[in-house]
């Protein structure tokens, strides 16, 4: 069933909830909602040790938007969303949600302990010397209304994805179709993210208990991020999930969350 909260600018947030005994909140990455992502798998799978919370980031699914947008909106509605729960849950964030979540931790939402899983702090690649204004480019393409050209620009040039990741999405239409409804979005993770890279004097400022996790199938600049973020996070365990990808497995992550939550 779904419930709503408010976050602090006004804007309903959607969230369901699973499961019993402690909270722990749930953040998606860029592209993700309930519906369309790796939450509800990952909420299914932990409810019979956790009430787990997952929820449609702003401008998805069944959330609002209010403008004008910047990251820490999201941080507020992670909080709406953190106050619902009526405690002081665990947090687990994916992908750039993984970024959300550490970020907001570090602005003092309040949270039990923290983990993350691959936050994508890869950097930006140069084209021919130059460092390319991503912001600018994306916005451009949603502009005039070019949400799947948005999609293929945002995973491959962006966050280094192969050439041809585009090319099979639009082989299979419903996803795609999926893709492109929460396209504009991708602006938000943008700012999320900011330059790619760890904002290391922010993640400093993180008191939570937080777990820094990454898989072994990773790529060089993705095993790198996931370091960074390890060493700037004051006291965090980093953790290296053998045979995972960026699409970590419920199965493979879960033993850790018990182990370091519980």
């Amino acid at each position: 069933m779904t419930d709503f909260t408010t976050s602090h600018d006004g804007t309903r947030i959607a969230y369901e909830k699973v499961g019993t005994g402690p909270a722990l909140v749930l953040v998606d990455g860029a592209m993700c909602y309930r519906d369309f992502g790796p939450c509800r798998s990952a909420a299914e799978y932990l409810s019979k040790d956790f009430t787990v919370y997952f929820y449609d980031r702003r401008g998805r699914g069944e959330s609002g938007d209010t403008a004008p947008y910047a990251p820490e909106r999201e941080y507020e509605d992670l909080a709406a969303v953190i106050d619902a729960t009526g405690e002081t849950p665990y947090v687990l964030g994916y992908s750039s949600g993984a970024a959300l979540a550490l970020q907001a931790a570090a602005s003092g939402v309040a949270m039990k302990k923290l983990a993350s899983y691959e936050a994508p702090y890869v950097g930006i690649n140069s084209k021919k010397g130059v460092t390319p204004d991503y912001l600018d480019e994306l916005q451009k393409r949603l502009d005039k209304g070019d949400n799947g050209g948005a999609v293929g620009y945002f995973m491959v040039d962006m966050v280094g994805g192969p050439a041809f990741l585009p090319l099979m999405m639009r082989l299979m239409p419903k996803v795609f179709a999926q893709l492109k409804a929460v396209a504009p979005t991708l602006r938000y993770d943008a700012q999320v993210m900011n330059t790619f890279t760890a904002p290391v004097a922010t993640l400093a400022k993180i008191t939570v208990p937080t777990l820094v996790m990454g898989g072994s199938k990773a790529k060089p600049n993705m095993t790198k991020a996931v370091a960074d973020v390890a060493a700037a996070v004051p006291g965090s365990v980093h953790k290296t999930l053998p045979g995972q990808t960026h699409q970590v497995k419920d199965e493979a992550i879960a033993p850790e969350l018990l182990a370091f939550f519980r």
